[in-house]
């Protein structure tokens, strides 16, 4: 049975570089489930508030900007990339081996995302410039995940929208 102090034990850069250097996609390439089915849900709220403004000076048309957490491998920002030319998805991943898989996967797919290698722990998520942040089983120490959340609402623009999906306490004696 694990242990709280086993589950906060660091999940470093290495270990998730080990996982990801197979060549079978570790979680596969389609994307998450919660995220595939609350997705129109939160499309709806964006278009709604209207926080995904049409840039016209910058020539770019409708945006919405995502920032994925913990992207790994691709799956989850390569199918937000998928949702149209105005989806301008970056993944965040401490595995650089999980994110060149998932550049690939994306030139693959025919669409972009812009990855970034960085720790959690100090990345600067910025102030009101994304509209939506995505985070699903991001794995992250208690400590760090308490200021990435807090960092998230500061994040997100007006009427942006965190999608957090993530383990309850119980996981913690399962082997998964």
């Amino acid at each position: 049975m694990a242990t709280r102090a086993a589950a906060e034990q660091p999940m470093t850069a290495a270990m998730w570089d080990r996982r990801y250097s197979k060549k079978a996609y570790a979680y596969g390439t389609e994307p998450n489930d919660f995220l595939l089915e609350v997705l129109p849900i939160v499309q709806e709220r964006l278009s709604q508030d209207q926080c995904a403004l049409s840039h016209e000076d910058e020539g770019a048309g409708y945006e919405v900007r995502v920032l994925s957490l913990g992207e790994g491998e691709g799956r989850n920002a390569v199918y937000l990339a998928s949702k149209g030319p105005g989806w301008l998805v970056t993944g965040v991943d401490a595995s650089r081996a999980g994110l060149a898989k998932a550049r690939a996967f994306a030139a693959e797919r025919g669409v972009r995302v812009k990855t970034v290698a960085a720790d959690l722990a100090e990345f600067d998520l910025g102030e009101g410039c994304w509209d939506l942040i995505v985070s699903i089983f991001c794995h992250l120490p208690m400590a760090v995940r308490s200021r990435v959340h807090a960092a998230c609402e500061r994040a997100l623009r007006p009427g942006g929208v965190v999608l957090l999906e993530a383990f309850a306490p119980g996981q913690l004696s399962c082997r998964s």
